[in-house]
């Protein structure tokens, strides 16, 4: 049995007549005619009933006629479906706050886009609440995010860490902080700074290092990467991943420059995706390449290289 003979005796079926069937599906009345009677003959029935004026369902036929009709709308979803996997599989949509995107966002999109020249990357920057809220809806296939040490992290996703670092102070080169080799609480309450918006880890971190003291003056940005501009601008200093600043543009050429904070806090670069979901196979794809790059990336500026599961760390 195949699709084409349910095809054709159910469009003379509905025609009524083998020969506008024929006219209908562009081929010979002789060849649909052999084509039904080779259905018939392997179901070991009658489907129609051939007369001088045309052609009608049999008793048989009449029965078997839901099930030709369900087999048919069955093949029709299956290649929708497949349709639909082949357009997602054409664009991955990442979320990422904005200090995990330099450099190793950058070091990924070069490598994915070698192998999957064809696929866009729909790169979306927003708070982790947002990242993580459009991981469970489906709109995003990946999100990167940040935890501090000590943060749970919810079983509603599979997480894997990429990237192990620790807080720094990204600072102007002509910054008077560049004469120390660590950066204390007192002396960054002292200074101008250049603060993420709440609702961001390195938000978080600060206001807790920072404990009951006021900044001096302070800018508030929504992002690392403008937090850096600024920074490169002379405006203030920056708290923020050191694995968001070390290989960065601006550091590499020497606009911006860090030390390192007199605290032990570590915080944790994190690969998430909805735990159950299935991601299309160019999304798996840039999972992989991202735990491939941040093994390079750690190796090459000696951070840690976990790249670990971290769905055990959880609510």
């Amino acid at each position: 049995m195949r699709l084409r003979q349910l095809e054709y005796v159910t469009a003379v079926a509905r025609f009524g007549s083998f020969r506008r069937a024929a006219e209908e599906l562009h081929i010979s009345q002789p060849a649909l005619s052999e084509t039904v009677r080779n259905l018939e003959r392997e179901f070991g029935v009658s489907i129609l009933d051939r007369h001088r004026s045309g052609a009608t369902l049999s008793e048989a036929g009449r029965e078997l006629l839901p099930y030709l009709l369900d087999v048919i709308e069955a093949v029709d979803r299956l290649k929708r479906a497949a349709g639909d996997q082949h357009k997602s599989s054409r664009i991955v949509r990442l979320g990422t706050v904005s200090a995990a995107t330099a450099p190793i966002l950058t070091m990924a999109m070069r490598s994915f886009r070698e192998s999957h020249p064809k696929t866009q990357v729909e790169v979306v920057t927003a708070q982790q609440r947002d990242v993580q809220r459009a991981l469970l809806d489906g709109s995003l296939d990946l999100g990167l995010v940040n935890y501090l040490s000590g943060d749970e992290i919810s079983n509603e996703f599979t997480s894997t860490e990429l990237l192990r670092g620790r807080p720094v102070v990204a600072i102007h080169p002509d910054d008077p902080l560049t004469a120390s080799s660590r950066i204390t609480a007192d002396q960054l309450a002292a200074h101008p700074l250049v603060m993420m918006r709440a609702g961001y880890a390195m938000h978080r971190y600060l206001t807790t290092l920072l404990g009951e003291r006021e900044p001096t003056f302070s800018y508030s940005t929504d992002g690392a990467e403008m937090g850096k501009l600024m920074v490169a601008e002379g405006l203030g200093a920056a708290v923020l991943p050191d694995y968001s600043v070390i290989g960065d543009p601006l550091e590499t050429r020497g606009a911006i420059e860090y030390r390192e904070i007199d605290d032990d806090t570590e915080i944790h670069l994190v690969l998430q995706r909805r735990r159950g979901a299935s991601p299309g196979a160019a999304a798996r794809d840039l999972n992989t390449i991202f735990k491939q790059k941040a093994n390079e990336y750690a190796k090459t500026n000696n951070l840690e290289q976990p790249g670990i599961e971290l769905s055990t760390r959880s609510k």
